[in-house]
């Protein structure tokens, strides 16, 4: 993160390269900031989300490096695809209307025609910019893997266009008031971004409802089908997989999982942080910690807040 990116060696520099990654490097160096920043917050991104459940998201760490839970088909697998496509598409779009970026700026104004109340303006996000060059690097990796895999290419490629729509999907109309004394007798609108968290959870939904596919002749060429009977349609925002998980209570390392023993649990409570599930019902050891924080804070004119600093005893718990 601290290259500076304005010299075309640089991109030998990216961990996990392949040779279509560094040709868009070279001819997209102005871009590489918000590709790193894209992949340092897909890391947190994923693994607050997923914090209290399982699988946490830990393995994600080791980038490029992925363990076999990122690599072989699995629903974490269509997860961390999607958000990283999202993530990258969304850093650059943002990039673009803050000015930050050379060949680019504010999106579009939208085709439709605004209400009475209000006209088209502002800077939007740069979304159809995002989504080109982001799909350029997010599916650079996944379309040059090795023969043999082309199954495994598929469910990639998929859930990359999956959390692309995903993001499409999410682009809002935001306004800004202007008027004598706040009366709002004008509005300017543009086209924005959520943030990536609220994104991320919209890929966990789908990632708690994902398809299990199998990828086989269809008409003249292999297509994703739904192994499950029940399932006919595959939507373009369905995140898709080719092998169940592992539960992940206990390790694996041939599997990808890195077991629950020593994570923090919530004794109150019975969704996927409770030590009941967390804990995979093997119970959980009871600690007590003491804890320094604010407290008594009071605000002095003008212009500081003072606060004393008290101890409190707090219990923990962790799955044995």
């Amino acid at each position: 993160s601290g290259v500076a990116w304005d010299e075309s060696h640089h991109c030998g520099l990216l961990a996990g390269v392949v040779p279509e990654h560094f040709q868009t490097c070279r001819r997209n160096l102005e871009v590489m900031h918000s590709v790193v920043r894209a992949a340092a917050e897909t890391v947190s991104t994923c693994q607050k989300t997923f914090a209290g459940m399982r699988w946490n998201c830990s393995s994600i760490q080791r980038a490029p490096s992925f363990g076999p839970d990122l690599l072989r088909g699995t629903r974490e697998s269509a997860f961390v695809h999607a958000l990283a496509a999202a993530a990258v598409a969304h850093a650059i779009a943002r990039a673009c209307a803050s000015g930050s970026l050379p060949l680019c700026s504010c999106g579009s104004a939208p085709s439709e025609a605004p209400g009475p109340d209000f006209r088209w303006g502002g800077c939007g996000d740069n979304l159809r910019y995002g989504l080109q060059l982001g799909a350029a690097f997010a599916d650079s990796p996944v379309k040059s893997s090795g023969p043999g895999r082309t199954a495994l290419r598929a469910v990639n490629l998929h859930n990359g266009a999956a959390g692309r729509q995903v993001l499409s999907d999410s682009l809002d109309t935001r306004c800004k008031c202007h008027g004598v004394s706040g009366s709002c007798s004008v509005k300017t609108c543009w086209k924005g971004l959520p943030g990536l968290g609220e994104i991320a959870s919209e890929l966990k939904s789908k990632y708690l409802a994902a398809v299990r596919v199998t990828h086989r002749l269809i008409g003249a060429r292999k297509q994703l089908v739904p192994k499950e009977t029940g399932v006919r349609l595959l939507k373009e925002t369905a995140l898709v997989y080719l092998i169940n998980s592992p539960d992940y209570c206990m390790p694996n390392i041939h599997l990808g999982s890195l077991g629950t023993q020593d994570r923090q649990c919530n004794k109150s409570s019975v969704g996927s942080e409770g030590c009941d599930l967390l804990c995979c019902g093997r119970g959980y050891n009871t600690y007590t910690e003491e804890v320094v924080e604010r407290c008594h804070c009071r605000y002095h004119w003008c212009c500081y807040v003072a606060c004393k600093r008290c101890r409190r005893l707090v219990e923990r718990y962790v799955c044995k």
